[in-house]
């Protein structure tokens, strides 16, 4: 409503404004008119007289003023002699009158008590009233000159030193210019009114449309927000500020609800970590004994069947309840891995040793395709052992009885560190840490800087992957802004002013690596350009590529962002959920990647690379 005001009072104020000027403009364009109009009056009149002037032919210049003056816009028409007396007149009871020199119509021409020999005809022109209530009148004097044939007449000869011998003051009515001015100002108000009633309608239309429902619909989601409702939606479909806003809305509490949802997850995580351990340290020493004993009795009774199969039973649950304790026992440790020699075909074949039977009973064909000169890694051969027992064991579980085909496949390759290279550590110039723990990407700690738009502030959580960009932004920014940086802790600049990116030639940020030079990146939004020498000069880094593949079941779309995920399992009571997680952390504790690639119905590929060193 204050919106709809401001434009109402603001359109006034202009049409106004307008009117005025306009109104003025016009009424002084027919004042002009009118001017030049008795001017020429008078001009004409001076030359139809004066022969009869000079002739003192006195009732012709009655006749010829009289006749003139009928005219319904003069008001009156006046001769008068250098003394101010009224010698003609189209009012005869105004003859032989004197007028007042000081008067309007002659203070003009006798202001400094001589008359002045030329005006101009804004100087011979006034415009007066009659009476106060009357129309206004225009005045116009036209000076009579002396002249050769003036003073040689012998009627009434003037001295030949005079120059103006009296005045043609002629008045015309200005009741017409006053009522068009009238009705132009009457116009132009009635339009300023219309017009601002019309602008004022359109105003509040496009404001209830434009503004104050997109306005309402935010205030209506912060309100859901503010009772704790994050799932709660705007959906804008506009493209203008306003949608973009809700949009950003939108992500905001989707960050926001996945934030918590992370957080909720650690801290349960966590608390699950603990009490795995725990439990996990407290029985898996009865379930060793349960399991010693049973095996034990069932090796004694091999000529008891029910019996034996009753054991068996026993050592079975018992194997599968020890496989779930050390899965336990994984997850919860996260152990440093145990960095030494590792020959990956021979881990490979050591873990095919302990499913070959599963494989046999499942009919499952297994291919091998080794590359035999893929040199020694640097790593935990126990853990990655685990890490193909586990994808190996998952892929039999997906192929089922039915049989299939599993394929490990290893070979060495050459990757370029940028978009795989973790940045582990980040400081600002006075050393601050910039890794944020608790704000992972992928899974990593994330690099949080500080960030202003304008006059807006907020925070930068940098993909910590050399290369990738699947930064998460806390606040709103323009595309093609530049950003400025700072570090969070103590507000120094991140940003090197002398240098500029090579792509959109905007400053760069700087961030120290420990040890490993300084990480570049382009300020301006939406350019992706990273720099960081030190990892760049190392060239192409060998990694070894393990690649296990079967023709199983596959992973459901839905199910692939989550089966890294602590306890997801897609095996129901079968299952733990560990396994993947486990594999996850132990590959990116050997600052390996792992990828998968699954389609239902054809079968899951895992991708592991593992650095040369």
């Amino acid at each position: 409503m204050r919106l709809i005001l401001a434009v109402s009072v603001t359109v006034i104020l202009i049409l106004a404004t307008f009117a005025y000027f306009s109104i003025t403009s016009q009424s002084d364009s027919l004042i002009s008119e009118v001017e030049r109009h008795a001017n020429q009056l008078s001009e004409t009149i001076r030359h139809s007289t004066r022969f009869d002037m000079l002739s003192n032919r006195r009732d012709h210049i009655h006749n010829i003023i009289n006749r003139i003056g009928e005219e319904k816009s003069i008001r009156n028409i006046r001769v008068l002699n250098k003394e101010g007396e009224i010698i003609y007149s189209t009012e005869e009871k105004e003859i032989g009158d004197m007028v007042d020199k000081n008067a309007e119509s002659c203070y003009a021409c006798h202001a400094k008590n001589e008359p002045l020999q030329k005006l101009s005809i804004k100087e011979r022109t006034r415009i007066f009233r009659v009476d106060p209530d009357s129309s206004r009148v225009l005045g116009i004097i036209n000076p009579i000159y002396n002249e050769k044939s003036c003073w040689e007449a012998e009627c009434h000869a003037h001295p030949e030193d005079k120059i103006v011998l009296g005045v043609l003051d002629i008045s015309v009515s200005l009741y017409e210019v006053d009522h068009l001015t009238q009705n132009s100002t009457m116009n132009v108000i009635l339009f300023a009114i219309i017009a601002t009633l019309i602008l004022a309608t359109i105003v509040r239309i496009l404001v209830k449309n434009l503004i104050q429902k997109p306005v309402r619909n935010l205030v209506e989601a912060t309100n859901y927000v503010a009772v704790g409702n994050f799932n709660y939606r705007i959906a804008s479909k506009r493209k203008d500020e306003l949608g973009r806003l809700a949009n950003s809305f939108d992500n905001m509490t989707k960050k926001i609800s996945e934030m918590r949802m992370q957080l909720f997850q650690s801290d349960k995580m966590a608390s699950i970590g603990k009490l795995a351990a725990g439990v996990a340290h407290e029985i898996n020493n009865p379930l060793t004994g349960v399991l010693t004993y049973s095996s034990f009795l069932l090796n004694r009774v091999k000529d008891n069947p029910e019996l034996k199969a009753d054991l068996e039973v026993i050592v079975r649950e018992t194997k599968r309840s020890r496989e779930i304790v050390k899965g336990l026992l994984d997850f919860s440790r996260q152990s440093t891995p145990k960095r030494g020699k590792v020959e990956i075909n021979s881990v490979i074949e050591n873990a095919l040793s302990i499913v070959v039977n599963q494989l046999k009973i499942n009919h499952i064909e297994l291919k091998k395709d080794y590359d035999s000169k893929i040199p020694e890694i640097s790593g935990d051969s126990n853990q990655i052992q685990q890490v193909i027992l586990n994808l190996i064991v998952n892929a039999i579980d997906a192929v089922g009885s039915k049989g299939g085909i599993i394929s490990i496949k290893t070979s060495i390759i050459k990757l370029s560190p940028y978009g795989i290279t973790q940045i582990r550590k980040a400081l600002c110039p006075k050393g601050h840490d910039l890794i944020d723990e608790e704000h992972k990407i992928n899974g990593r700690p994330s690099i949080k800087l500080k960030a202003k738009s304008g006059n807006n502030e907020g925070f930068i959580h940098l993909d910590p992957i050399y290369g990738n960009h699947n930064h998460h932004y806390g606040i709103q920014f323009n595309r093609n802004e530049t950003v400025k940086l700072f570090c969070p802790e103590c507000g120094i600049s991140l940003l090197d002013e002398t240098e500029f990116g090579p792509n959109c030639e905007a400053p760069i940020y700087k961030l120290m690596v420990p040890e490993q030079g300084t990480l570049k990146g382009c300020t301006k939004y939406g350019c992706n350009w990273q720099k960081w020498d030190f990892v760049d000069e190392s060239g192409d880094h060998n990694f070894v590529e393990i690649i296990i593949s079967d023709t199983g079941c596959g992973i459901d779309k839905n199910d692939m962002d989550k089966i890294f995920d602590p306890f997801f399992s897609t095996k129901g009571q079968k299952g733990t959920g560990l396994g993947l997680s486990v594999i996850w952390g132990i590959v990116d504790n050997h600052r390996g990647k792992i990828s998968v690639d699954s389609e239902v119905g054809k079968g899951t590929t895992f991708k592991i690379h593992l650095p040369e060193v």
